[in-house]
């Protein structure tokens, strides 16, 4: 992602559907375990980082990006430029590796869940998620500098690689997805769907994300897919 469609982000973060929805996400899943330290690999601006922090978490962001980096260290969290295929973190230091629509940007993702596993100690937690099925590929994703979209199996068989043991894997934003498919469907230039929505339009999105969690789709195709794993 470059400069300029981060800076873009930034700016959309605190109100976009999209954004809320996935710091929502992050506390649900993180909220009732015990705090301890925690990295967020491909931080961004921080907006995950910081619900970790609220919740308790010693955690600091790695990020990539100059921009990312500067953006997250001006709201106040604690952020080191890092490469997830080379974390700057010692061996079994962390006990939360989070990482949230970034490993799609890396080319060799396998090194990225080598290095998660690394880093955790036993029994430590990984939170991942990244953009779902090659179908949905579009503009959208050349325009934020994605390298896929990951199939389920694909990515347990990534995270598994690496030594890791899954404890659940589920689709996310499957309620929009057909939304989402025919829109793309459409769409053949390089151009990011991270724009203003109307406020209207924007509460009904995350209504939508909010009444998908009472259903159970968890196991249909999604716009994302999570899991969560831990080192043995």
């Amino acid at each position: 992602m470059d400069a300029e469609e981060i800076a873009k982000s930034a700016a959309l973060e605190h109100r976009h559907w999209w954004y809320a929805a996935r710091r929502a996400l992050v506390c649900r899943t993180v909220r009732d375990w015990p705090a301890g330290r925690a990295i967020d690999v491909g931080c961004g601006m921080g907006g995950n980082t910081a619900v970790l922090r609220a919740l308790g978490w010693q955690a600091v962001g790695v990020e990539y990006t100059d921009t990312g980096a500067g953006i997250a260290a001006g709201r106040g969290i604690p952020v080191v430029r890092g490469d997830g295929r080379h974390l700057p973190i010692a061996d079994g230091s962390v006990d939360l590796v989070m990482s949230t629509d970034a490993w799609e940007h890396i080319d060799d993702d396998a090194a990225v869940a080598r290095e998660t596993a690394r880093v955790l100690r036993p029994g430590g937690r990984v939170l991942v998620a990244v953009p779902a099925g090659m179908a949905l590929w579009s503009g959208h994703d050349v325009a934020l500098g994605h390298v896929r979209r990951y199939e389920r199996q694909q990515l347990a068989d990534l995270v598994t690689g690496a030594g890791l043991v899954i404890d659940d894997l589920w689709s996310w934003n499957v309620l929009l997805r057909p939304v989402v498919r025919a829109r793309r469907r459409n769409k053949h230039a390089a151009e990011s769907e991270m724009e203003e929505v109307h406020p209207v339009l924007n509460a009904g999105l995350r209504a939508t994300l909010a009444v998908e969690r009472a259903l159970p789709v968890r196991r249909l195709p999604g716009v994302s897919l999570v899991v969560l794993a831990h080192r043995p």
